[in-house]
């Protein structure tokens, strides 16, 4: 191979890499990104999305809410487990983002519960939301409808729930 080939190829690998870390979505020093929530099964009315969250602040910042049309109602929602049963509970006052930490939404932790959904979420399309913090201020954002059986651990957004009540 020539030293030409050898350059635009390095090159382009390069480019590539750093798209792979790039973050979805940015306000203020927050980056968010692999935004998701899992196909809706038929007759489920709620939803759950996960995300991950990196505030690259050098002081606490918050996610307060979400808000979609795609849901009556959007909480953060977090699993709480009792007496080995797990429970769900809405977030008061949001959810604390340290400084220079990245804070994982995630099945069977914190996510964001779309309650009593207008439409399925159907698989391949995305879910429109705005992310509220607290310094940062708002940001527009699309989750990712993946498979129904997408099952990265358990959560109360999809078929795997479990001994979990609401």
């Amino acid at each position: 191979m020539n030293i030409r080939k050898f350059a635009v190829i390095a090159a382009l690998g390069l480019c590539t890499a750093g798209t792979a870390w790039a973050k979805d979505y940015k306000v203020g020093q927050i980056e968010v990104d692999d935004l998701w929530v899992r196909a809706s099964a038929p007759g489920q009315s709620n939803g759950a999305g996960y995300m991950d969250i990196d505030n690259d602040a050098k002081a606490e910042d918050r996610l307060l809410s979400v808000t979609s049309d795609a849901a009556e109602r959007v909480e953060l929602h977090t699993v709480q487990t009792e007496n080995g049963v797990s429970k769900m509970r809405q977030v008061e006052g949001g959810i604390a983002l340290p400084a220079d930490t990245e804070v994982k939404l995630s099945p069977g932790g914190y996510h964001v519960m779309f309650i009593k959904l207008k439409a399925p979420f159907a698989e391949g399309g995305t879910v429109p939301a705005t992310l509220k913090f607290e310094k940062a201020g708002e940001v527009a954002v699309q989750f990712k409808v993946k498979p129904a059986s997408h099952n990265p651990g358990m959560d109360h957004g999809g078929m795997n729930h479990g001994a979990m009540k609401h």
